[in-house]
């Protein structure tokens, strides 16, 4: 197991190195520049503000210089956000992301896995159906419509929650963005674990569990639900850091302070360093949820290591 994730690690590096890369150099190919506004700048205070923020210097030590920072944990200082370093920004958001993708993913596994298993053992029964219908809409209603229902349901015409704002992380404004957010994860739960369960209940060594006398309970919890869960595993690690990329729609319709409107006001206003900061951010998580799948995936199935 040890030399597996030692292997895996070494992948993941160059990974992240990758989309550094990229990321760099796609944002510095796009027209306009951080400190491009509607009214002229004199050329001097233009060049003493590009040379305190290294602009003035070729790609390539730019490129050198960022990296450089990023091996400090430096992600740089925000060109709009004045006397304000990236990582403060991030620092401030991060934590409300977390919490609402946290949460957002525990509802999805609490839903969709119950909703999953119920009507793989109900195949083609009443409930099946009936949880095939709710994954069949949650997968094809969007956030940003799903969002705007619930706040003029519970918030509009019921007045049993408020239709946003953080309000310093209280239980009552976490309710409505986190189901919003929760729903198409679900969805895409209770239809994966579905068929990965029909066809486990199908194999040679659940009928000998069956011919055996063990009770259904047992070989469901014992023999089938664990290789059955394997693909919800890999799809947990992309899921997880969705929640996350995908609260930038949540954040917007229910006014939370996250990251995701750090990164867009970012994008429009060229903020190199922001922009960076949060690409890295949402990079490094995504590789650290593979990782971390990975190593899930050759816990539950030791195959997979060789």
């Amino acid at each position: 197991m040890g030399a597996y994730f030692l292997r895996r690690l070494l992948t993941a590096i160059p990974t992240l190195l990758v989309i550094i890369t990229l990321a760099f150099a796609l944002l510095h190919a796009a027209p306009g520049g951080p400190f491009d506004t509607e009214k002229a700048i004199l050329p001097e205070i233009r060049a003493s503000i590009e040379a305190t923020y290294h602009l003035n210097e070729s790609l390539p030590r730019q490129y050198l210089h960022y990296l450089g920072q990023l091996a400090h944990a430096d992600l740089g200082p925000s060109f709009q956000y004045r006397n304000t370093s990236v990582n403060e920004l991030i620092s401030q958001g991060l934590p409300i992301d977390l919490t609402i993708g946290g949460l957002a993913l525990l509802v999805a596994l609490l839903l969709g896995m119950p909703l999953g298993v119920l009507a793989a053992l109900k195949r083609d029964g009443l409930w099946d159906r009936v949880a095939m219908a709710f994954a069949m809409l949650g997968i094809s209603v969007p956030v940003y419509i799903t969002a705007p229902l619930l706040i003029l349901v519970f918030a509009v015409l019921l007045h049993w929650l408020p239709a946003g704002d953080w309000g310093e992380g209280a239980a009552r404004n976490l309710v409505l963005p986190v189901l919003a957010l929760a729903l198409p994860y679900a969805a895409y739960v209770a239809r994966i674990l579905r068929a990965s369960l029909i066809d486990v209940l199908q194999a040679p060594y659940i009928r000998t569990a069956r011919a055996k006398g063990l009770p259904w309970r047992l070989v469901i919890l014992r023999h089938a639900l664990k290789p059955a869960i394997l693909p919800l595993v890999s799809f947990l690690g992309p899921a997880a850091i969705g929640v996350l990329t995908g609260s930038i729609v949540i954040e917007t319709t229910f006014e939370l302070p996250g990251i995701g409107r750090f990164f867009v006001e970012g994008a429009f206003n060229r903020d190199y360093t922001l922009v960076m900061g949060v690409t890295v951010l949402y990079g490094g998580l995504i590789v650290l949820g593979n990782l971390l799948v990975d190593l899930c995936y050759a816990w539950l199935d030791p195959r997979v290591r060789l």
